[in-house]
């Protein structure tokens, strides 16, 4: 199984989200592209793939590969799944989720819920441009990989992922946007480590 968790800053779970205006809603347009490079291939779906939002520490919307009904390359069409999960809040009660469609459930935790929630089913690994370079490592079974959006990690956010004793890793010498760092990591995997082709 791949997990991608991505944190977003400028969103909140309150946020008013136009599909004509998403960069406006706190740049959910970022979001919506990490979910759809997450998850969509050419011309399908990784069944094996999940992806974690964390939305202002608050909620966490995940969207499963192997379940999810609905979703398109285009950011409005996967913006409009996520919008649906954020209108369900007030349904998640504890740590317990809503699903407010196939594959799309939204819980009530932040990054470090999350983490707790996911470290015992893969290694955690931070995209960092200053981590040891990907072909350097073998690449994990069950990766968990950890990526903020276009804003670096809180200091605070630094704190829990080393309390969680994730492994820094590179993609490459240039820093890269999250949805592009998301597609690099499956190719990393989909190669054995950029080994095989």
């Amino acid at each position: 199984m791949r997990q991608f968790i991505v944190v977003g800053h400028e969103v909140t779970p309150d946020v008013e989200i136009s599909l004509d205006d998403l960069p406006g809603a706190g740049r959910f347009d970022v979001l919506c592209r990490s979910v759809t490079a997450g998850l969509l291939t050419s011309h399908g779906i990784r069944t094996d793939a999940l992806v974690h939002l964390v939305i202002d520490d608050a909620v966490t919307i995940t969207v499963d590969g192997a379940s999810v009904r609905r979703l398109n390359p285009d950011e409005r069409s996967t913006a409009a799944l996520l919008r649906g999960a954020l209108e369900e809040r007030e349904e998640a009660i504890g740590h317990q989720p809503v699903e407010s469609s196939p594959g799309v459930e939204l819980r009530r935790r932040g990054l470090e819920a999350t983490l707790d929630a996911v470290a015992a089913s893969g290694d955690l690994i931070v995209l960092d441009e200053d981590g040891d370079p990907a072909p350097s490592v073998q690449p994990p079974e069950d990766p968990v990989f950890v990526l903020s959006d276009h804003h670096d990690f809180t200091e605070d956010e630094r704190t829990v992922l080393a309390q969680h004793d994730a492994t820094p890793i590179s993609l490459g010498p240039q820093a890269l946007h999250g949805d592009q760092a998301i597609t690099v990591a499956h190719n990393w995997l989909d190669t054995g480590g950029f080994e095989r082709y």
